[in-house]
């Protein structure tokens, strides 16, 4: 890419010349690549215009996800909850982001028990008493994207199950807390994955978090398995989500055959996920969707 001036436009796109813009933000990436760092290409960084729609986005994500909470019950399908999410993300204006995207069938994911994510909801598959269930939303507003799951617990649910949900809330937290301009993806991981292997759990690999905004899914992959000081450089810009598949046993998975979409604990033990939008600022984060 051509070197800037300072009196030229922001590669960024926000309107502002480029000297009070992202000059400096260069001259820092160029520090952390001439040493070998992975740094976050333009592509991916966020001008305000585009984290304000993303923010709009958001709210609708966020009420979607509170609205379930309150009408979530034993006997419920997931069909029924798939029914939910549609006809409040559309009365809000919103369009869900996983209705029809790469082939998915149905407007949100539902996943029960040893379902790590992807479930797809159905009329036969109701929601017993005792079990948990991860909802994972995602919303387009205006060709904006906006992602957060959460973790409902049905009924009487039993302490090992309670245990699950609440470390995994608490893996997400620990990351969050490691967010920070110029830091590493890496820090972020470790923080979760230390935390889950002090309460005898493990951390999926294979499958992470994601960039997002303009796109449902956009770099980097966030995985939860690398060591402190590694992975991207986080720079204030960049948008993504912290959402670690917590299993009871063994990190093993395998992917439904039938629908190519389900993916389970290949031990058949429990897992647990909740999902967070972060975006790094110039001196920490916002979450932006939870």
């Amino acid at each position: 890419m051509r070197k800037l001036r300072r009196d030229e436009p922001c590669w960024c796109g926000s309107g502002k010349m480029y000297g009070q813009c992202h000059a400096e933000w260069d001259k820092k990436i160029e520090i952390y690549r001439k040493k070998f760092n992975i740094v976050p290409p333009h592509g991916i960084i966020k001008n305000e215009e585009q984290l304000q729609g993303m923010r709009e986005s958001a709210k609708i994500n966020v009420a979607v996800l509170d609205y379930v909470g309150e009408h979530i019950h034993p006997g419920i399908t997931t069909e029924e909850i798939d029914e939910m999410v549609y006809q409040e993300t559309t009365r809000m204006g919103g369009i869900p982001a996983p209705l029809n995207y790469e082939g998915f069938p149905k407007s949100v994911c539902t996943s029960i028990n040893d379902q790590v994510c992807h479930g797809i909801p159905s009329a036969d598959v109701i929601v017993e008493d005792g079990d948990i269930i991860n909802v994972d939303c995602s919303t387009i507003l205006n060709g904006y994207f906006s992602d957060s799951s959460r973790m409902y617990m049905i009924g009487d649910v039993s302490e090992s199950r309670r245990k699950l949900v609440q470390v995994t809330k608490e893996c997400v937290e620990l990351g969050l807390k490691q967010v920070k301009p110029w830091g590493y993806l890496g820090d972020v991981a470790q923080a979760i994955n230390d935390h889950a292997k002090e309460n005898g759990y493990s951390v999926v690999r294979q499958v992470g978090g994601h960039g997002i905004g303009l796109q449902f899914h956009e770099d980097p992959f966030v995985s939860y398995v690398i060591r402190k000081g590694t992975g991207m450089v986080m720079a204030p810009g960049m948008v993504f989500t912290i959402e670690p598949m917590v299993n009871e046993g063994s990190s093993e998975i395998y992917v439904d055959d039938k629908n190519d979409w389900t993916i389970y604990t290949d031990d058949g033990s429990d897992s647990a996920q909740w999902e967070i939008m972060v975006h790094v600022t110039d001196n920490g984060y916002e979450v932006m969707s939870w």
